[in-house]
């Protein structure tokens, strides 16, 4: 055969290859982004206004790091359709490399059924087309597992990009922080403990990561504010739990006898739901919100804790078993969010005409029916990611679906145990991450089918 038809016939299939990845990507980029192409324009949540104004308004608020502010702004440009490109090519990109790294990048068509089956069975599109921080959680723990336990099938473009998604997740929300550090935290402690099973070399990207985060959120805040300064609002986020809990009141009652606190006054009047004490009740507006009320706050936050170890060790247990359950679809994601349209309105105002005219500011946006089978699938899958937990237990060995079912139940409870201790149970905090587990079900049936398959059974 000559040199020139040999050629031939290898670049063809190679071709052939890069032509079904790209129409693959393309055809799952516009599934996740069917919410926001239906819509008319990206969703919009609560908080979308308080990052947008970031860079406006020059200062810092609770919660609300500054980096996705400032790519938001960039996005306002072309209505932020370039913000919900980014984060579904993301998803799609890191999905895609999970399912690659289990074998099933020769099956174009069983990853497009998994990517059709997350769109429709799961709240992953509606976070990925929503002017928000919450796609980026799930996409860090889907980073950590492949650095940790798939870094060989990576090439060095790919582990470089896993880190600074990692990194971008930690910087834009202070949960993603807190989450990306105790997940990197237990990597290190399997690693010293059971280092056949969590290699070692996987720790320096990781604390890279890490590492980047802590930079992009001082950077980034930096640019907001001139000055090095770190995102507020950690103490006045619990205080809120503590009080829709009735520590805060039951501490006030014991205390304000002897001390003098702005909130003794109000006591008997204040709202037992931290959402409308902390966004919507006059009471803490006049009392100064976080700054005038940040040190009563802290104060009152520590030494509840101290008063009354054994109460708060059980509504701590409580609001992280309560977490692990709440994960329906849509929560803020309203027609009345005054604040964001506000806020929009008010800096880019170009994007008001498009914002009008969508169909979520119209109120034809509604979740009832959708969660009538996200959430079914949703608690099933979490029950399901048991099973080759248990599977591996029983046969006394792993398979290679085992260290990603664990990660993703280890994400889903520390996700838990940290923000509904820490800010109330919210069905947004565990939508963004549980549909990790629909994911890992699909691949370990997809593997289990095609073993017995294999096998002749």
């Amino acid at each position: 055969m000559p040199d020139g038809a040999l050629k031939f016939t290898v670049a063809a299939p190679r071709s052939a290859a890069r032509l079904t990845e790209a129409v693959l990507a393309v055809a799952a980029t516009m599934l996740l982004a069917l919410p926001a192409l239906w819509n008319g324009f990206p969703l919009l949540e609560y908080d979308t206004g308080g990052y947008l104004a970031r860079w406006y308004e020059g200062y810092l608020v609770p919660s609300r790091p500054a980096p996705y502010g400032l790519l938001l702004n960039l996005g306002s440009l072309l209505d932020f359709w370039p913000v919900v490109a980014l984060q579904c090519a993301l998803t799609v990109w890191v999905v895609t490399l999970t399912m690659r790294s289990h074998g099933l990048q020769p099956r174009p068509l069983t990853r497009l059924a998994i990517f059709i089956m997350l769109a429709l069975a799961t709240t992953l599109p509606w976070i990925a087309s929503v002017l928000l921080t919450d796609i980026f959680i799930g996409l860090a723990v889907l980073g950590l597992y492949l650095m940790i336990f798939r870094a060989g099938d990576l090439d060095r473009i790919e582990r470089t990009a896993l880190i600074v998604i990692i990194a971008l997740a930690a910087a834009t929300h202070s949960a993603s922080l807190l989450l990306v550090i105790a997940l990197g935290t237990l990597a290190a402690a399997g690693a010293w403990l059971w280092p056949a099973l969590v290699p070692r070399a996987a720790l320096k990207p990781v604390t890279s990561a890490i590492v980047l985060g802590f930079v992009i959120l001082l950077a980034g805040n930096f640019v907001v504010t001139k000055r090095l300064a770190w995102t507020p609002g950690g103490y006045g986020i619990v205080f809120g739990r503590l009080l829709e809990d009735g520590v805060v009141n039951r501490y006030l009652d014991d205390h304000c006898g002897q001390r003098q606190f702005k909130l003794c006054a109000v006591r008997n009047t204040l709202p037992r739901n931290a959402d409308v004490f902390l966004w919507g009740d006059e009471t803490f507006n006049r009392l100064g919100r976080f700054d005038g009320l940040g040190a009563e706050m802290r104060t009152i936050v520590l030494e509840s804790l101290a008063d009354y170890p054994l109460e708060n060790i059980w509504l701590a247990i409580r609001a992280a078993a309560r977490q692990t359950v709440s994960v329906r679809t849509g929560e803020g994601v309203l027609d009345s969010i005054w604040h964001t349209y506000g806020m929009i309105e008010d800096h880019t105002p170009w994007n008001v005409p498009a914002m009008r005219a969508a169909r979520q500011q119209h109120g034809v946006l509604h979740f009832e029916g959708i969660n009538r089978l996200h959430v079914p699938v949703a608690l099933l899958s979490m029950l399901m990611l048991l099973a080759p937990l248990l599977l591996a237990l029983w046969r006394r060995r792993t398979d290679s679906i085992t260290p990603l079912a664990a990660s993703v139940t280890l994400a889903i409870l520390v996700n838990a145990a940290i923000l509904g201790p820490l800010s109330n149970p919210h069905d947004r905090y565990g939508a963004r991450i549980v549909w990790l587990a629909p994911l890992v079900v699909a691949l370990w049936l997809t593997q289990r089918r095609e073993t017995e398959t294999d096998t002749g059974k």
